[in-house]
């Protein structure tokens, strides 16, 4: 086993190369760019901005006069700046090194977890993600674990009672939930519990209530959770039903082959079938989708739940990063959660040896 996980962990470093790789070269086609975003600021133009430049943007006088000459003629809207400043902001922004140099510094400070500075805030990148982390750990986490929580024995009673009146309710509950889009949903919690129209139960934005360092603990966890339950109810309502009717699903499917039939003819109760016989393999493929949950919770899930709740966390800088051209941001956050996505799907395949240790990883191939 041990051979196995170092095989993994030295396969990360291609792959996560890989990723960078790819989604650079993107970067370099695609339009705009951080010295476009600065010029339309500049000159007025820029109406998509959802931070404004500050701390590294530096001090340039003298921008208007000059031509625009060859190094003005590059970038839409620089017609009419000054050249020199037009170098400047290539030089601040890294843009006068070729690409694969920018490339290659930027992987070797990424090997030492250097994710650079912020274009448009006076803040380091790794601050940056430390600042915003609280929120995603808290909503990924929690769905997570909530969602499993509820969904494995939700399917295994499906499964048992399949046919049955609880197993067609359950289905056409879940099934609307699914059809229901998350953010949809959440603006429906508003609306019904945050004081839109109808009750004031709950609060609107943030993790925690003002003066929230002055409570106890206990009051504390209790503000926390508080705040947490509309934009998990708002998350978890896809992933509770896909993780449902996948659990059902596996059970059937293993209840059904020969091996159980042979475990019941032996005497064995049905609880020792089901969880010491059919539970392992079933579990198998339910695990091997939690990597792919828990990472589109931890982000890209959570983007939208974020911008209804006001909840400033790492999904909402990734989009907002993408959209002003915070290219270090971007790529920070893109080096991070590649990062732990290959990290928890190793702990994923580790898993299955722990819930069937029939599975030997050590003797595949390499």
């Amino acid at each position: 086993m041990a051979a196995y996980i170092l095989r993994r962990l030295l396969l990360m470093i291609p792959t996560l190369i890989g990723i960078m790789a790819i989604s650079f070269v993107i970067v370099q086609f695609a339009p705009g760019g951080p010295v476009e975003r600065v010029i339309a600021q500049v000159t007025g133009t820029d109406v998509g901005a959802t931070a404004r430049v500050s701390g590294g943007g530096g001090d340039f006088g003298g921008v208007q006069g000059g031509a625009g000459g060859d190094v003005s003629s590059k970038y839409r809207g620089a017609r009419g700046l000054d050249p020199e400043f037009i170098k400047k902001l290539e030089k601040q922004f890294g843009f006068d090194k070729p690409p694969l140099e920018r490339f290659w510094l930027m992987m070797k400070s990424y090997a030492v977890f250097d994710l650079g500075q912020s274009y448009f805030r006076s803040i380091s990148v790794v601050d940056l993600v430390k600042e915003k982390m609280p929120v995603s750990i808290s909503l990924g986490m929690w769905m997570t674990l909530i969602s499993y929580g509820v969904s494995i024995p939700l399917g295994v009673a499906k499964a048992v009672r399949d046919g049955s009146r609880f197993d067609v309710w359950t289905s056409a509950a879940i099934v609307v939930g699914y059809a229901i889009p998350g953010f949809l949903f959440g603006i429906l919690l508003i609306v019904l519990f945050a004081g839109g129209s109808f009750w004031d139960l709950f609060p609107l934005r943030g993790l925690t209530s003002e003066g929230w360092g002055q409570m106890s603990w206990p009051a504390r966890i209790l503000d926390y959770l508080w705040h947490l339950v509309l934009p998990l109810t708002a998350m978890s309502l896809a992933a509770f039903t896909t993780t449902t009717l996948l659990t059902k699903n596996s059970f059937l499917d293993e209840i059904r082959k020969q091996y159980v039939t042979t475990a019941r003819m032996k005497g064995l109760s049905e609880s020792r079938v089901l969880y010491g016989h059919v539970f392992r393999n079933a579990m198998l493929l339910v695990i091997a989708g939690f990597p792919a949950a828990f990472i589109g919770a931890f982000f890209g899930g959570s983007l939208l739940i974020e911008t209804i709740f006001s909840l400033d966390g790492l999904g909402l800088l990734g989009f907002e990063s993408l959209v002003n051209r915070d290219y270090p941001v971007v790529f920070g956050t893109l080096w991070v959660f590649s990062l732990m996505g290959l990290v928890v799907n190793l702990i994923s395949d580790l898993t299955y040896t722990w819930i069937d240790p029939r599975i030997d990883f050590e003797s595949r191939e390499a």
